[in-house]
């Protein structure tokens, strides 16, 4: 009998592959080795042959070519049964983006990385030129869209020259891009100076290039004799400096013991991939000038008793003028804060309020995706397999025989809630799993509302028994049981309804104003920091001087958007710090703002163009004219870079499909916020050259006081469109639930109200409206941005602090999120009580209504979901505790049938196992 330990590769092109290895054992012992590949779409598996077996452990076959699928692969052997399938995938034939960086030096040894797709299936990287062809490089460990490597060394070349870089898959080249080779950097001289003891400071002074040379890869050492011994030291680069006439590589070493060094006999050296040179020293001719300034330095002290009177004069006077130089100064820093606080002042004050009254439709997700993103929030997998097509997998459902079995098992209240908490006593049953078992479920009894309840009623007070004796007050506080999620997911379900017809409108008004207001100032683009902002973490405080830009964007008739005119000129208002990328989403959001539609293409299938008499120029965030800073760092473009003034006519047109990104945005790339040598120089330039900009956080705080200010109505109207009740009626999910904890106190004789409050902030305020508060995208179809994300923290925080009993008491050195609402919490937290009371002294809903409620909400919603994949899932959690829960049942009266139903669900599920082939 063979054994399958792996197959490789498992990822294949479209072509085919030669060569794949099958690794396991007994493969020498065996007869008529079979391959089994069978597509998803397939009429009949393919039967493939053994090519080789090559030992006891491994052998190889020969995949055929075939159009781009997901297919199962086994191994047969002896004719029997097929070894347990694995996965193998057809891609598309890779293709190549772009590189980075496009240049090398001749020697090679240069790490470059290819950006593209499909790269796993690559064989090997050919690079080709004129003089030498097919010539293989050093692969470095990369992934699926990234291909790093590093260059070869073409010696024969004495100049610049353009090679071709090909991908090899199998017998067929694919062109990739293209790579400038430059001559070998030229090192002018050192200077190494060792005042600093025991630190050592380098200086290598080279001559300029296009090489665009990071700190990262250049490698500089010292050696130097000790004794008959030859001795190293590697230093560390701490930054390059290009200036016109030449670029400065500054090296420090910091000497640890007691080894002198000889730096008569010292030589410095530079590596770089696979060159290598000494450096030579700055020359020097001590002993010359000795000889020269020797008659000098002894007239000198002669005549010392007649300059000493004269450089007492000159340094009085030096010293008069430094202090005039630091009054003047000291002005200057004080004029910076006072105009900086008044500023702030008056923009608090006199600010016009960003009122969107106009936002189009809202866009709402159909209820299956709210659901899936409030199950799932951290699986994309399970998101995408529940949203398959129900219809086609309802019918297959209702005919499976095992399926129909299963659900009628999990229907039997006895049984599940043993099931549950049987699962719940593994060790290795984790909070994940208690999570996605109990999505699982929610999925799998969507029609059944009325049974889900009455278990989610059953296992809260189970959760209440195990809770009650230790701290009853922390009761549905965290995620951590099966029944704490399956709450979430019930109240996601029941309140879906009320979510879309009450609170959505508000809520996306709130997220747009926010969205707005952030945009309104300089946003830097790498780290998404803002000058407006709810969050102090996200405050950009570094830039405060912005000016608007009004240019009129054209967006030309496109295939994608059957609903736009032939052409169309809009305005828009763009800041003169706002990057090419940050200008395009400004564009796209004022086309939609004025034709209530989208235009039909994406941010990156989009680029912009300036239009003017003399020329039409691409705009891109980075391009030759980008300006370079210290360590090689490149600044992104801005309107300002580009000095696009009023009035300026901007054309936006479709990109080609091949074409790559502007720009993808990394630690070698700075916005707004500058790297830590360049802060201390003016971000304006001319206007202030050689001034400092004095900048301290603090002054800017007042950003998020008239941010709060621009937004809190809309927050004000969606806290209370949760905590009050349309026409004095609280949604049946609410007034149900809550009825039900204040039943449960009775009965367990608690008396302190707070315990009840508390439950109820739990069960809804915390478990459901703050998931919402800060997700918008489980509710609308628009992306968070991260600074979003910050911003609605802070929201989310005083909607919690307006459910919490206890009383807030905030120092001055307080964090500002909780000062921002620190006026507003006491009333808040009045409305907060009332709203509880108000739903207290509702009329009780009787059994009917509740009932007659759920039915409704399971029919609204028949067929959403994939109820097989649901109960596939379920199944496999009850298989890895089978033994344990047939026993319980064995143990236990009158569940004798319930037993046979389990073994009956087993039966038939093995069974499906076997024919699975």
């Amino acid at each position: 009998h063979i054994s399958i330990h792996s197959i490789e590769p498992l990822w294949i092109s479209t072509l085919g592959k030669s060569e794949v290895t099958v690794k396991g054992e007994n493969f020498t012992r065996a007869s008529d080795i079979k391959l089994i590949l069978t597509g998803i779409t397939g009429c009949k598996p393919d039967i493939i042959k053994v090519r080789n077996v090559l030992n006891d452990t491994q052998m190889t076959f020969t995949l055929p070519p075939t159009r781009k699928e997901t297919k199962s692969i086994c191994i047969q052997a002896n004719g029997k049964k097929c070894s347990p399938p694995m996965t193998l995938h057809y891609v598309s034939l890779p293709s190549c983006f772009g590189i980075t960086p496009n240049t090398s030096w001749i020697s090679g040894g240069r790490k470059v990385t290819t950006i593209g797709r499909n790269f796993n299936v690559v064989d090997s990287v050919i690079i080709s030129d004129d003089q030498r062809s097919n010539l293989t490089v050093s692969r470095c460990p990369g992934n699926e869209s990234e291909y790093h490597y590093l260059t070869p060394s073409l010696s024969h070349a004495t100049e610049g020259k353009v090679v071709d870089m090909m991908l090899k898959v199998e017998t067929t080249f694919i062109p990739c891009v293209k790579l400038h080779y430059h001559p070998d950097p030229v090192f002018i001289n050192y200077q190494l100076h060792t005042e600093l003891d025991p630190d050592l400071e380098l200086k290598i002074y080279k001559e300029n290039d296009n090489l665009n040379i990071s700190k990262t890869e250049v490698e500089v050492y010292l050696s130097y004799m000790n004794g008959a011994q030859t001795k190293k030291i590697w230093f560390s680069v701490q930054n390059i400096t290009k200036k016109p006439d030449r670029s400065t590589i500054l090296c420090k070493f910091k000497r640890e013991g007691t080894d002198k060094i000889d730096f008569s006999t010292v030589k410095v050296f530079v590596k770089l991939g696979n060159f290598e040179h000494e450096v030579k020293p700055t020359s020097s001719h001590i002993y010359l000038y000795v000889l020269i300034l020797l008659p000098i330095v002894v007239s000198v002290i002669i005549e010392s008793s007649s300059s000493f009177l004269v450089a007492f004069i000159v340094t009085r006077y030096k010293s008069k003028e430094l202090t005039r130089k630091q009054s003047q100064q000291l002005e200057l820093l004080e004029y910076e804060i006072r105009k900086e606080i008044r500023e702030g002042f008056a923009e608090l004050q006199m600010d016009e309020l960003d009122v969107v009254d106009s936002f189009g439709t809202v866009p709402f997700l159909d209820y299956k995706h709210f659901a899936l993103r409030t199950f799932f929030p951290e699986s994309g997998y399970f998101t995408s397999i529940f949203s398959e097509d129900m219809l086609q997998s309802g019918d297959q459902t209702s005919k499976d025989e095992s399926f129909n079995m299963l659900h009628a098992l999990i229907c039997n209240k006895k049984f599940l809630v043993t099931l549950i908490h049987t699962l719940e006593k593994q060790k290795n049953f984790t909070v994940k799993d208690r999570c996605l078992f109990a999505s699982f479920l929610t999925i799998a009894l969507q029609s059944k509302l009325v049974y889900l309840t009455d278990i989610l009623e059953v296992l809260t007070k189970d959760l209440m028994e195990q809770s009650s004796n230790v701290q009853p007050k922390l009761l549905l506080r965290r995620t951590e049981s099966v029944v704490e999620k399956l709450l979430t997911n019930w109240m996601s379900v029941c309140l879906s309804g009320f979510l879309r017809e009450t609170i959505g409108e508000p809520f996306y008004l709130l997220v747009t104003t926010l969205n707005r207001r952030i945009n309104k100032g300089p946003v830097d683009a790498i780290t998404c920091k803002a000058l407006y902002t709810l969050n102090e973490d996200w405050l950009l405080w570094q830039v405060s001087e912005f000016k608007t830009v009004t240019v009129n964007i054209i967006f030309e008739k496109i295939p994608e958007n059957e609903s736009g005119d032939a052409c169309q000129t809009i305005p828009v208002n763009v800041l003169d710090c706002d990057t090419i990328g940050q200008a395009k989403e400004k564009s796209l959001q004022a086309y939609l703002d004025e034709n209530g539609f989208l235009y039909g293409l994406q941010l990156d299938e989009i680029g912009l163009e300036l239009v003017s008499e003399e020329q039409q120029r691409e705009l891109l965030d980075i391009d030759a004219s980008s300006e370079v800073m210290e360590d090689g760092i490149r600044k992104l473009n801005t309107i300002g870079h580009y000095e696009i003034s009023n009035g300026a006519t901007i054309k936006v047109f479709k990109k080609k499909a091949n074409t790559r990104a502007d720009v993808d945005y990394s630690d070698e790339h700075c916005h707004l916020i500058l790297p830590d040598s360049e802060a201390n120089k003016d971000v304006k330039g001319a206007g202030h050259k050689g001034k400092q900009k004095f900048k301290v956080k603090e002054m800017y705080l007042t950003k998020l006081l008239s941010t709060k200010v621009a937004i809190h109505s809309h927050v004000e109207k969606l806290f209370r469109s949760i905590w009050s009740l349309p026409n004095n009626k609280a949604p049946v999910a609410i007034k149900y639930f809550f009825d039900f904890l204040d039943a449960q106190a009775e009965s367990k004789k608690i008396t302190d109200p707070d315990v009840v409050h508390i439950w109820k902030t739990n069960s809804l305020p915390l478990r459901f409206w703050v998931n919402i508060l800060k997700n918008p995208q489980f509710v609308f179809d628009i992306k968070k941005t991260s600074h979003i994300d910050g911003c609605l923290s802070v929201i989310a925080q005083a909607f919690m602090d307006a459910f919490s009993l206890a009383e807030q008491t905030l120092g001055k050195e307080a964090p500002t999120n909780k000062l921002l609402y620190a006026k507003d919490i006491p009333l808040y937290k009045k409305e907060v009580k009332a709203y509880y009371k108000a739903i207290r002294d509702l009329p009780p809903l009787t059994t009917s209504e509740v009932e007659e409620f759920l039915t409704q909400e399971s029919k609204k919603h028949e067929n959403e979901f994939n109820e097989k994949v649901a109960l596939t899932e379920i199944y496999k959690y009850l298989l890895k505790i089978y033994d344990e829960i047939d026993s319980k049942l064995e143990r236990e009266r009158g569940l004798e049938e319930v037993q046979k139903q389990l073994h009956q669900v087993k039966a038939l599920f093995d069974e499906k196992g076997k024919c699975k082939w």
